[in-house]
C-alpha cells in the first residue's frame, strides 16, 4: 500500500484510489489507523544527518581567536616554556569543551522545538471529524484542507471547492495551481498533477478533502528532504557582528603585540625569550576567547526559556528584536479572549432572546423580557437553529464528561446554539445532505450551503457579517413564518444593541432553491435571501490578558487591537481590557479611503481597529513603521503572511493559526495568549540585557589585564602579575564568570523601561567609557597592591601573588556591580544572587586558595602562601573598586534622571 508508485494515484479515479487503498467515505477506524500506522511507521521525514561529535569538538577550534592562542601556545613550546604551554592550551581546551556542551544542548532545545512546531491534520475517522497531529496519519486517512493549511502528507483529492495550492517548494513554480478531482495522465508532470495535494505546499484558498496515499519519507517532498526546515540555525546579526569585531580586535591585539615586542627589545633591551612570554601573556590577556561561547550560551537559554513561556522563536534575530518592541499589534478573538464562543442574543423580527450556559455544552435558559421561554413557542428559533448547524464546518463532542469542538469556535458555538434551542443536532445534520458550498472568505465574508433533504427539499442557508448579510437580502421572516419586505432600520439598530454589549453579530439569511440545483455560485446568495435573523456571541477577555496590557503601558508598549468584528463589539472589548485610547476606533473602511500620508498621522493615536481585512494588516505595519517604531504583529491567516513577514516580529498562533502564517512568522505562540507575547517581549529584554552584561563584564577585565603588562613593558617596570598567571585568570574567570550572566533572570523594573531605539548599538559611548573607566581601576588596584606588597619587602613572588589574587577579587566584585545595568546593585537580592553566580564564585575562590596554597600549583605558577591579614587587604581592595564603580554608577544614573526626568529604579 504503501509503496505503490506514485504514478499509479494521479491517473486513477477517485474510487479506484478508495479501493486500493481499502478506505471509504467514512474514513478508517481507530482501530485500523493504529494497525497501519504500525505498518507504516509515523508521518514524518527521517531526521537529518547529525555531525559526528568528534566533526562538532573539533569545530570549536574554528575560530581566529582560538587559533591566535594555537599560535602562542606553539611558540611557548619552540621556547622550552612547557607549563606556559600547557596553560594556554587548557584555556583552549576549556573552552571548546564548555562550546561543545552548550551547543548540544542548544541542538537538543532546537530538536524539542520542532516538535512543538509539528502539523496538525483534521481527519475523518469512522465519520466523525477529529484533529490529530500530522504524524499520525496513515495511508488511507481521509484530510480536510483549508485555507492557510500545509498539506500533511500526499493526498489524492477526493472533493475540491475552489481549491488552489501553492507548490513552489516542489516545482518552482510560484503561481497556485487550482486542483481538481479528475484523474490525469500517467506521464504528466509532477506541477501538472490537479488531483494532487502534496506534503509540504499549502493551501491558499478554497476547501479540499483527500485521501493519504503516501507518508513519511515516501511522499515528493520525503525524496528531496532537507529543503524544509523549520526553525533556524543558532545565528543572529549579533553573533555576526561580534564575530566581525573579535577579527578586528584581534588584529588591533597582534599590531600592539609586535609594537612591544619590537619596542621591548630593540629600544628597552628587554631579554627576548622574556618579552615574548610577556607579549603572549599580553594576547592572551586582551582576546575575549570566551565571548563567542558566552554569547551563543545567553541566545540559547533565551530560546529555551521563552519555549517554557509558550513563545517558540522560529528566526533568532526575533529574539534581539522583541527586546525594542514598541507597539504590539494584536488580534482580538482567542489572543486577548478566552476563545470559547457562547451565543448570548438571539434577535428575530420582532423579540430579542437572551441566552446562557457554560462553554459548549448544548443547554441553557432561553428568556423573553428576563422571563425564561421555551423554543418550542418561536417557531422562528427552530429554523435560526436548523440555519446555525447546516450552515457549519465544525463538530461538537461529548468526551469525558466535556463537551469539546472540532473546528472554529465560533461555530461550535453555533451548535451549541442549535441544542438550545431545541433541536437534535445529529438529526438534524443527518436529515440535510450539503450538496455544495461557498466558504467564508475575508473579501465577502459570509458563508453559504446549499442543502437538501430526502423529502426533495433544497434551500440556501447563509451566515455572515450582518451588514454584508442586509445588503443581500430583500425580504425577512415574522414570528408566525410569514414573509414580508426586510425592516433594515430595526435590524441595524439591533445590530449596534447588540454590538454595544461586546458581542459578535452574525447575521442568518435562507433562500428555496429547485431540488435540481446542485451547484451553488455567487449569483445564487447575491440576492433575493430571507434574513431570519441575528446571534451575538460573547467571547470574554482573559483576565489575565488585562494585566499584561497593563505591564505593556508601564513598559512603554502600545497595544492596539487589530480585529473584523463589528465595531461596537471591538469598543465593548476594549474598554473591558482598558486600552489606551478607546475613544476612536478606525473601520477597513476609513483605512480603504485614507492615502499613506494621512493614515501614518492618524495610526499612532489610535488602538482599536475594526472590520478589518488581512491586507489592512500591512498598511498598518508600514504606516507605524514609518514613524521608527518597532512593530510585533500576531495573525493567523493565509493572508496575514505579508504583514508578519513585513512586521519587526511576526508572531503567529500555533493552535488557531494557518501553517502559511507560522512559515512567515518568528515566533509562534503555542497557547495563541496575549500573556505570552508579553512575556516573550520580557524575556527578549532579559535576553538583550544579558548580552550587555556579558560583554561590559568581558571587555573591561580583558583590558584592565592587558593594561597592566602594556604598562609595565613601557615603563621598564616589572611585571606584577606573570604570562602564566594571566593566563590562568583568562582560565578560571573568563568563562565562568563570563558564563554565570547568561543565566541571569529579568532585572526588576524591565517592563518599566522605555523600549531601547531600534539602532541603538551594542558597543555604545557609554559602553567604551566603562571599559576604560573599569580598566584604569582594575590596572590602579594591582599596581598598588603590588607597590605596597614590594614597601614591604616581600619577595616578588609573593607580590606577584597577592597581585594575582587582587585581580581576580576585583573582577569577581565587578561581576556583582555588572548584574543590574540599570540601578543600583546594592540590593540584598543581587546580593543573593543566582545559583549559577555563587557556584561560579564558589569555584573561582577554590580554584584561587588551589594555586596559592597548594605546593604543586605553586611550582607550576610561581606563587606563594598569602598571610591572612594581606587576605584580608586583598578583599577590602575589591570593595573599594566596588565602591567607586558602584559611585560612579550612581553618579551617571542621577544625571541621566535629571536629563529624561525618568527615575531610577
Amino acid at each position: 500500500m504503501q509503496n505503490r508508485t506514485e504514478k499509479t494515484w494521479h491517473e486513477m479515479t477517485s474510487e479506484d484510489v478508495l479501493h486500493a487503498l481499502h478506505a471509504s467515505q467514512d474514513g478508517l477506524s481507530a482501530e485500523e489507523a493504529a494497525t497501519r500506522l504500525q505498518t507504516c511507521g509515523p508521518n514524518r521525514l527521517p531526521d537529518p544527518p547529525k555531525e559526528h561529535r568528534l566533526i562538532r569538538f573539533l569545530r570549536q577550534f574554528h575560530n581566529i581567536l582560538i587559533y591566535v592562542l594555537l599560535g602562542c601556545a606553539a611558540m611557548t613550546a619552540l621556547l622550552g616554556h612547557g607549563s606556559d604551554t600547557l596553560v594556554i592550551l587548557a584555556v583552549v581546551i576549556v573552552n571548546a569543551i564548555i562550546g561543545f556542551i552548550q551547543e548540544g544542548k542548544a541542538e537538543a532545545a532546537m530538536d524539542a522545538i520542532r516538535h512543538m512546531l509539528a502539523l496538525k491534520a483534521s481527519v475523518i475517522r469512522a465519520g466523525t471529524r477529529h484533529q490529530i497531529a500530522g504524524e499520525l496519519l496513515v495511508p488511507g486517512d481521509l484530510v480536510l484542507l483549508e485555507a492557510g493549511d500545509k498539506v500533511p502528507a500526499d493526498l489524492r483529492l477526493l472533493q475540491v471547492n475552489g481549491l488552489q495550492v501553492q507548490e513552489s517548494i516542489l516545482t518552482g513554480e510560484s503561481v497556485p495551481v487550482r486542483k481538481s478531482v479528475q484523474p490525469v495522465a500517467v506521464h504528466t508532470t509532477l506541477g501538472d498533477r490537479a488531483c494532487m495535494a502534496y506534503s509540504g505546499t499549502l493551501v491558499t484558498r478554497g476547501q479540499g478533502l483527500g485521501v493519504v496515499v503516501t507518508t513519511g519519507a515516501g511522499t515528493e517532498i520525503g525524496r528531496i528532504s532537507g529543503m524544509l526546515s523549520t526553525v533556524e540555525t543558532l545565528t543572529t546579526p549579533l553573533l555576526r557582528q561580534m564575530d566581525i569585531f573579535a577579527r578586528w580586535l584581534t588584529a588591533l591585539i597582534l599590531l600592539i603585540a609586535v609594537v612591544l615586542l619590537v619596542f621591548g627589545y630593540f629600544v628597552a633591551h628587554f631579554d627576548f625569550t622574556e618579552m615574548f612570554m610577556a607579549v603572549v601573556g599580553l594576547s592572551v590577556a586582551a582576546i575575549p576567547e570566551g565571548l563567542p561561547a558566552v554569547l551563543t550560551i545567553t541566545l540559547a537559554v533565551g530560546v529555551q526559556a521563552m519555549a517554557r513561556r509558550n513563545a517558540i522563536v522560529r528566526r533568532l534575530p526575533a529574539i534581539e528584536t522583541l527586546g525594542a518592541v514598541s507597539v504590539i499589534c494584536t488580534d482580538k478573538t482567542g489572543t486577548l479572549t478566552c476563545n470559547e464562543m457562547m451565543v448570548a442574543s438571539v434577535v428575530t423580527a420582532s423579540h430579542a432572546f437572551s441566552l446562557d450556559g457554560a462553554g459548549y455544552e448544548p443547554k441553557g435558559e432561553i428568556r423573553l423580557n428576563d422571563v425564561a421561554v421555551s423554543a418550542s413557542e418561536h417557531a422562528i428559533l427552530a429554523e435560526i437553529g436548523r440555519v446555525a448547524a447546516l450552515c457549519n464546518d465544525a463538530s461538537l463532542h461529548h468526551h469525558e464528561g466535556v463537551w469539546e469542538i472540532v473546528g472554529d469556535p465560533m461555530e461550535g458555538a453555533l451548535l451549541t446554539l442549535t441544542g438550545k434551542l431545541g433541536l437534535a443536532i445529529e438529526e438534524e445534520l443527518a436529515g440535510w445532505v450539503r450538496t455544495d458550498v461557498i466558504p467564508f472568505d475575508a473579501k465577502h465574508r459570509f458563508m453559504a450551503t446549499l442543502n437538501h433533504d430526502h423529502e426533495n427539499h433544497a434551500f440556501i442557508a447563509v451566515k455572515g457579517a450582518p451588514e454584508q448579510i442586509f445588503s443581500m437580502c430583500v425580504f425577512q421572516r415574522t414570528v408566525a413564518g410569514d414573509i414580508e419586505p426586510i425592516n433594515l432600520g430595526y435590524w441595524y439598530e439591533k445590530a449596534e444593541e447588540i454590538a454595544a454589549l461586546g458581542q459578535r453579530v452574525l447575521a442568518f439569511a435562507v433562500k428555496p432553491m429547485p431540488p435540481e440545483h446542485t451547484v451553488l455560485e455567487l449569483t445564487d446568495v447575491a440576492q433575493d435571501l430571507t434574513l431570519i435573523g441575528m446571534a451575538g456571541l460573547i467571547d470574554p477577555p482573559r483576565p489575565e490578558a488585562i494585566d499584561a496590557i497593563r505591564e505593556c503601558h508601564a513598559a512603554g508598549i502600545r497595544v492596539k487591537m487589530i480585529t473584523g468584528d463589528h465595531q461596537g463589539t471591538a469598543v465593548a472589548i476594549a474598554k473591558q481590557l482598558a486600552l489606551q485610547n478607546t475613544e476612536r476606533v478606525l473601520t477597513g473602511a476609513d483605512l480603504d479611503e485614507m492615502d499613506d500620508p494621512t493614515l501614518a498621522a492618524t495610526v499612532v493615536e489610535t488602538d482599536v481597529f475594526a472590520r478589518t481585512s488581512p491586507e489592512h494588516k500591512l498598511r498598518l505595519v508600514m504606516a507605524l513603521q514609518s514613524h521608527g517604531m518597532t512593530i510585533a504583529m500576531t495573525g493567523d491567516g493565509v493572508n496575514d503572511a505579508p504583514a508578519l513577514k513585513r512586521a519587526d516580529a511576526g508572531i503567529a498562533m500555533g493552535l488557531k493559526g494557518s501553517e502559511a502564517a507560522k512559515e512567515a512568522a518568528d515566533l509562534v505562540l503555542a497557547d495563541d495568549n496575549f500573556v505570552s507575547i508579553v512575556a516573550a517581549v520580557r524575556e527578549g529584554r532579559t535576553v538583550y540585557d544579558n548580552i550587555k552584561k556579558v560583554i561590559s563584564w568581558t571587555l573591561p577585565t580583558n583590558a584592565g589585564e592587558a593594561l597592566t603588562i602594556v604598562v609595565a613593558l613601557l615603563f621598564g617596570m616589572t611585571l606584577p602579575i606573570t604570562p602564566i598567571q594571566i593566563l590562568w585568570i583568562n582560565l578560571i574567570t573568563a568563562i565562568t564568570l563570563g558564563i554565570a550572566l547568561a543565566f541571569e533572570p529579568t532585572e526588576h523594573k524591565s517592563m518599566q523601561r522605555l523600549p531601547r531605539r531600534r539602532d541603538e548599538p551594542l558597543l555604545t559611548g557609554e559602553l567604551a567609557w566603562r571599559i576604560i573607566f573599569v580598566s584604569v581601576l582594575l590596572l590602579g588596584g594591582v599596581f598598588g597592591i603590588y607597590a605596597y606588597a614590594i614597601d614591604q619587602s616581600y619577595s616578588i613572588e609573593l607580590a606577584r601573588t597577592i597581585a594575582v589574587n587582587t585581580l581576580v577579587v576585583m573582577e569577581i566584585f565587578h561581576l556583582f556591580f555588572i548584574r543590574n545595568i540599570y540601578g543600583t546593585s546594592l540590593k540584598w537580592e543581587l546580593i543573593v544572587g543566582t545559583q549559577v553566580v555563587w557556584l561560579t564564585v564558589i569555584c573561582v575562590t577554590a580554584a584561587q586558595f588551589a594555586i596559592t596554597y597548594l605546593p604543586p600549583l605553586q611550582a607550576l605558577f610561581a606563587t606563594v602562601a598569602v598571610p591572612f591579614w594581606d587576605g584580608v587587604m586583598i578583599v577590602v581592595v575589591g570593595i573599594v573598586f566596588f565602591a567607586i564603580i558602584e559611585i560612579e554608577k550612581r553618579l551617571r544614573l542621577l544625571l541621566r534622571e535629571m536629563h529624561t526626568g525618568h527615575q531610577v529604579p
